[in-house]
């Protein structure tokens, strides 16, 4: 005679997770966080910063010029011509225009050359050109 419930019972599949649901999540927040991550962009120098006792933080900085004691002009981890400053802040600003500029001057570099790269940036198109500087603790 034939089982006919027997039968029914081994035909059904074992009840089981899905994950692919899960895995489409997990690749939907890492992309979110990709894309919502800002990237500090260094230097590339070792520099000693005065102190201010009025200094903030700035916000939305993302092109960093920085000049070492031989008043020798770096961006991106490569030296620039201090006549090329104005070029190199061009092309910056065409990637991104609402970017602000900072400039990271060592505490023994000349003020002439600080200004002259200050300079450079504001005839580039810079609407916010800032003097990076350590905050003064002793208040």
């Amino acid at each position: 005679m034939l089982n006919i419930s027997a039968s029914r019972r081994s035909n059904r599949q074992k009840p089981g997770l899905d994950i692919a649901p899960l895995i489409d999540m997990v690749f939907i927040l890492l992309i979110f966080f990709l894309v919502n991550t800002s990237y500090v962009k260094e230097t590339g120098i070792e520099v000693i910063r005065p102190t201010a006792a009025t200094a903030t933080a700035a916000k939305n900085t993302t092109i960093l010029l920085a000049i070492d004691k031989q008043n020798k002009v770096f961006m991106q981890r490569r030296e620039i011509d201090i006549r090329a400053v104005r070029a190199n802040v061009e092309r910056a600003l065409a990637e991104n225009p609402e970017s602000s500029v900072v400039v990271v001057a060592d505490k023994a570099s000349a003020t002439g050359t600080a200004i002259q790269v200050m300079d450079g940036c504001r005839m580039a198109g810079a609407t916010s050109v800032s003097l990076a500087a350590s905050l003064n603790q002793d208040k």
